[in-house]
């Protein structure tokens, strides 16, 4: 079980971690009121991108598509070819579908940066079942929204309480980029940076 405060001081790379993006889907956005559904959709491909651009592994989850829609396009065509999983069990825990689960045991991965809507409920319980099951778990904050602010709040709080690890999108990409001396820099400033970021401003 990784819980030790020397794995926690580890730096998530492009080699030791993945991420996990739960049901971004239209009919999820529709009931955010917590904050900017702008700015929390921004974070997500934001980080998606990063990932796609350094080779990250990414798994995509989906709670009855047919009825709340499709994952968002802007996320899936970084990712042609790639799944994103349809849960059977239509669970808010994402990982209790196991299609979902073995995609991210595939990676090998023991570092797992995680978000989705809504906050209290998917994400947090994905979250939580991925400590349960020994993972460093990052939760991606900015990227998340909830039907109130409160349930925002409070869903944060829950996970910060079991143990999640608070992280928000420009933090992350500098931390997978790790420096300017990375041969994606350009990459991840023309895409990531210039386009989903407020601290960098280069194009």
């Amino acid at each position: 079980m990784v819980d030790s405060r020397e794995g926690r001081l580890e730096l998530l790379t492009n080699k030791n971690s993945c991420l996990v993006l739960v049901d971004y889907q239209a009919s999820m956005f529709r009931g955010v009121a917590s904050g900017d559904k702008s700015i929390i959709k921004q974070a997500a491909v934001g980080a998606a991108k990063a990932a796609s651009i350094l080779g990250i592994p990414v798994v995509l989850s989906t709670i009855n598509p047919k009825y709340n829609g499709e994952f968002i396009p802007e996320i899936t065509t970084l990712f042609p070819g790639q799944e994103a999983f349809s849960r059977k069990i239509l669970s808010f825990d994402a990982f209790e579908d196991d299609a979902t689960w073995n995609a991210v045991k595939k990676t090998g991965r023991k570092k797992m940066v995680v978000s989705g809507l809504w906050t209290s409920m998917c994400f947090a319980y994905t979250a939580l079942h991925g400590l349960k099951e020994g993972l460093e778990v990052y939760g991606l904050m900015d990227a998340a929204g909830d039907s109130t602010p409160d349930a925002h709040k409070y869903g944060i709080e829950r996970m910060l309480q079991a143990g999640v690890i608070p992280i928000t999108l420009e933090s992350l990409v500098s931390e997978w980029m790790h420096d300017w001396g990375n041969p994606k820099s350009g990459d991840l400033v023309k895409e990531v940076y210039s386009k989903y970021g407020a601290m960098i401003g280069l194009r």
